[in-house]
């Protein structure tokens, strides 16, 4: 039997009052009286069954209120509850679900706006610079400190400023500056930004980038100094050579004039880069590699190489948090060798360079990459993974036990219902016996695989009974007065009165058994499946 592709929305209003999509106005009054006359809570003097009844009274007149009225259902139809709690006001007027859904889509605008406003997003990086050979030679151990902040804020749709300084320190010197940058969303595919630094170098500029093809994009920019007035020009262009691996080339033209062009390769295990660069009195090129053994861990290298640089690092991180990741670098080259230390936090940085010596003596150099690696893979395998291992054992327990503590509520809350249903389920059965007519036997609703498996047992064993749930009294309390039962197609049968989902996430079938005119009948129908009885073709 072909599995009915399950709608993005189950339907359960329709679900809950027994009720077909299309059903008139006159048919939902209808469903809610007989559920009302069911669970109104005045019938039951228990205090326990009157707070079931209350329960679930409140859930048939909630889906009463929303299908009663048209409006309300239009929207419940295009856009299920979340379209009705986004809190969308529909006047009198707007009768067409065309008018519904841009009014609706109007309305979701303006909340994204809204979300923009209350989330700036900040980023920025403290450096702190430290020598230990400046503090053998009885100086200070910091060699300098920069800061760097911005902080990005959505004024529009269309329209972000970001504003931003930083500040450098380098021993008895310093320099600072202001940056502020507005960027304009002219089109899906352009954007315009305007800026402004003041400090030691005040310039001010634009940048305009366009996509001109789907994998193709181009940047240009214009900044004039406001020392000196020299203007420097820059275009930029990037391509997506193939699904993964991103190709640029870049030309500035002005005081320090240069072309660069580089390229990036990106998968789900790995990153590698790569770029070449010549300017009018330096050239240079660098690459790096990044392999991620997990989503938590990952290894580097790096290396540059130009008329002014020459060095090499390694080195891994690991995600620590959710969005903390630390990471260590061993570095070596003509300055001579550092440990440079990273915390990232989501936009936060914290990078510690620590310049160990100026002399590349072998067996320091060696030392040096050594020690800090061998402690590292000793902390990795006898702390920092056993704990982990843990950790996450103990969340994929919690996890279990909360999905576990669910679905039993969820068990208990449909065979309450069935409780308050069964006085008039027995006496539609006992009818219908009487007059040789429809009876349902047996019904059960849960896992695909339980149910065929129960069906050639004509038993539930143990192992099946918490994938697997007992429907019969719903079932006989649905069947008409005219002897016949029927559930509507694409509604999810979970979202019945007295149903419940015993496997979350699992393709379902409902098995019933019933008898009607002295013959015994089988069926089972998917989830979202209709079923009419009696037919013939279901006869065993």
């Amino acid at each position: 039997m072909a599995s009915a592709p399950e709608p993005e929305n189950g339907r359960e209003l329709y679900a809950l009052l027994h009720l077909s999509p299309d059903a008139s106005s006159e048919e939902v009054r209808r469903a809610y009286r007989q559920f009302a006359q069911i669970y109104h809570p005045d019938k039951y003097q228990d205090p326990q069954m009157k707070d079931v009844a209350t329960e679930n009274f409140q859930r048939i007149c909630e889906a009463y209120e929303i299908l009663s009225d048209e409006n309300k259902r239009q929207v419940y139809d295009i856009y299920g509850m979340e379209g009705l709690n986004s809190g969308l006001e529909l006047g009198p007027k707007l009768t067409k679900p065309e008018e519904i859904k841009e009014q609706l889509e109007r309305l979701r605008r303006r909340k994204e706006e809204e979300k923009l406003f209350k989330h700036a997003l900040p980023n920025g990086s403290i450096v702190a610079n430290f020598s230990v050979p400046q503090y053998l030679n009885d100086g200070s151990i910091m060699r300098g400190m920069a800061m760097l902040s911005q902080v990005e804020l959505p004024v529009s749709k269309q329209n972000t400023v970001v504003v931003g300084g930083n500040l450098i320190v380098n021993g008895s010197a310093g320099s600072g500056a202001a940056t502020t940058v507005l960027r304009h969303q002219l089109s899906p595919v352009s954007s315009i930004e305007f800026m402004a630094t003041a400090g030691l170098r005040s310039v001010i500029g634009g940048q305009m980038f366009r996509q001109i093809s789907p994998h193709s994009t181009a940047t240009s920019g214009l900044a004039v100094s406001l020392r000196d007035g020299s203007i420097n020009l820059s275009n930029a262009w990037t391509r997506q050579l193939s699904d993964n691996t991103v190709g640029n080339i870049q030309l500035v033209l002005g005081d320090e004039s240069s072309i660069s062009v580089g390229w990036q390769k990106k998968d789900e295990k790995r990153t590698a880069t790569g770029e070449v660069k010549f300017g009018t009195n330096f050239f240079g090129a660098s690459a790096h590699y990044t392999h991620r053994f997990s989503s938590k861990s990952h290894a580097r290298i790096a290396g540059r190489v130009g008329s002014t640089i020459l060095d090499f690092e390694i080195g891994g991180g690991r995600r620590i948090s959710e969005f903390s990741t630390v990471r260590m670098m061993y570095n070596i080259g003509i300055q001579g060798v550092s440990w440079k230390f990273e915390l990232h936090r989501a936009g936060q940085k914290l990078i510690i360079p620590v310049l160990l010596s100026t002399d590349l003596n072998p067996l320091f150099v060696t030392s040096a990459f050594a020690i800090p690696s061998t402690l590292y893979f000793l902390l990795q395998t006898y702390v920092v993974k056993p704990y982990y291992l843990k950790r996450e054992k103990q969340k994929t327990l919690e996890k279990m036990e909360g999905l576990s503590t669910q679905l039993t509520e969820a068990r208990k809350a449909a065979e309450k219902a069935q409780k308050l249903l069964e006085p008039v389920s027995n006496r539609k059965k006992n009818r219908q016996l009487e007059n040789n007519g429809l009876v349902i036997t047996k019904a059960l609703y849960g896992s695909r695989q339980k149910i065929k498996m129960s069906s050639e047992l004509n038993d539930i064993h143990n192992d099946m009974a918490s994938q697997v749930f007992d429907v019969t009294i719903p079932l006989n309390f649905l069947v008409t007065e005219a002897g016949q039962l029927k559930l509507h197609d694409g509604i999810k049968k979970s979202g019945i009165m007295g149903f419940y989902d015993p496997c979350p996430g699992d393709p379902k079938l409902l098995l019933v058994e019933y008898t009607f005119h002295g013959h015994k009948y089988k069926v089972m129908v998917d989830d979202y499946e209709a079923l009419l009885i009696p037919q013939d073709i279901h006869q065993f």
